[in-house]
């Protein structure tokens, strides 16, 4: 009797501890949310799905030297916990942008996570000089229409640098002939790359002998794919209300000087600090448009801000 006794006390204990690990498991919730944050943090090695792709293109993982990097950059973008946080709040506020300009200009949606590398979806600014969400050289930009001097900078104007962007990879494209080889090119460059090809004798990306940069460069986004795609498969725990919103805006049409935006934008019931939130490519508080060029401004709808006095 005692024995039996002691085997249902064992198989409740097990039943109780299949419960704990099932809510556990549940979808956060405001009720549950607070416990998972404190309880539920493992570390684990990760499965490299065996079915990853770049733009349709098969990554090889059946070479160990592919597998190992490929696991290399799931991990540690994995388990740069805050970072990804970040990524997944950005990307709701901004994917919906880039997405339809991708589509319009008939480059994969898979190039919105070279996006997330580049600049991790800020107005970053490199080193080397490049500026905006796809890190734009001057040259480039100049060479693809913007204008770029110290009044006005369109590379932070995220759908006139997107379609710059487009351009740019479907150049690479024809080029070097393949997707995988294009993103590649956005980092080490057309020419860069297509000499590397030469001088290795090879034809495609992951047979290329790179540095430290380029040679990440694919397998980076590629982990930011996977990961932002399956958040719950990598232990990323958030609900909606949790992620950025993108405010809606309407066009306003400028074809004059503007000689205070500050006051412009207090016409709009805004104040200047967001107005240049929606409108980083105005670098200087005023407009010169001595040219009387059209120029379109962002105004967010009413009622998402609330300013002071």
């Amino acid at each position: 009797m005692k024995i039996i006794q002691k085997t249902l006390a064992f198989v409740g204990l097990l039943s109780l501890c299949g419960l704990f690990i099932y809510a556990l498991q549940d979808a956060p919730t405001d009720e549950n949310f607070e416990t998972k944050l404190i309880n539920d943090y493992n570390v684990y090695a990760l499965q490299v799905p065996d079915d990853l792709n770049f733009a349709g293109e098969p990554v090889p993982l059946q070479n160990p030297d592919i597998l190992e990097r490929m696991d290399r950059e799931l991990l540690v973008n994995t388990y740069w916990q805050s970072n990804g946080l970040l990524m997944f709040k950005r990307a709701k506020k901004y994917f919906p942008i880039i997405e339809p300009i991708l589509a319009k200009n008939g480059v994969p949606d898979d190039f919105k996570y070279l996006a997330v590398i580049e600049s991790g979806l800020t107005n970053a600014v490199s080193p080397a000089g490049a500026r905006g969400v796809w890190q734009i050289m001057k040259a480039t930009g100049r060479e693809n229409g913007l204008e770029i001097n110290t009044n006005v900078d369109e590379r932070y104007n995220l759908e006139k640098a997107t379609e710059v962007a487009c351009k740019y990879l479907k150049k690479s494209k024809e080029k070097l002939g393949s997707w995988t080889l294009a993103a590649a090119a956005y980092n080490g460059g057309i020419a860069g790359i297509s000499r590397r090809l030469k001088a290795q004798n090879v034809n495609d990306y992951y047979d290329l002998l790179l540095g430290e940069e380029t040679g990440r460069y694919l397998f980076r986004i590629v982990a930011l794919k996977e990961i932002l795609s399956h958040p719950d498969k990598y232990g990323f725990n958030f609900r909606e209300k949790d992620l950025y919103k993108n405010i809606p805006t309407y066009k306003v049409e400028v074809d004059t000087a503007v000689t205070n935006f500050a006051k412009f934008a207090q016409g709009f019931g805004i104040n200047y600090k967001i107005l240049k939130l929606h409108n980083p490519w105005l670098r200087e508080p005023h407009l010169n448009n001595k040219s009387r060029k059209f120029y379109l401004i962002d105004i967010p709808e009413a009622g998402f801000y609330q300013t002071g006095p």
